[in-house]
């Protein structure tokens, strides 16, 4: 499972608790089961906790909670991910102005 999963689905946990597998994996663009097994290894690493509605007509729906680990870890993830995502806009930026240079030869 690679940071920006992991990034991505500890964000998507925190702002909505409720979602389901289903939801998740919708708003991370990927399957169902890739779902399913990432949120495990993060319950697995205790980072989210998982709990059944109690009250739920729906037997399946579960509340998934970011735990104290949870939260330090996304803070973690957030820093390196947003350090990548500068280094690959200044590259970005360099090749641009190399472009417009050759364009403007």
């Amino acid at each position: 499972m690679t940071e920006d999963i992991n990034y991505q689905l500890l964000k998507l946990v925190e702002q909505n608790p409720t979602f389901s597998q289903r939801q998740l994996a919708e708003a991370m663009g990927v399957s169902v089961g890739k779902a399913n097994y990432c949120l495990r290894a993060l319950v697995d690493k205790g980072l989210v906790k998982a709990k059944n509605f109690k009250n739920s007509n729906n037997k399946a729906a579960y509340l998934y909670l970011l735990t104290p680990a949870g939260i330090i870890a996304k803070a973690k993830i957030s820093v390196l991910y947003l350090e990548r995502k500068v280094d690959e806009y200044e590259a970005l930026r360099k090749e641009i102005e190399q472009l417009r240079a050759e364009l403007d030869s």
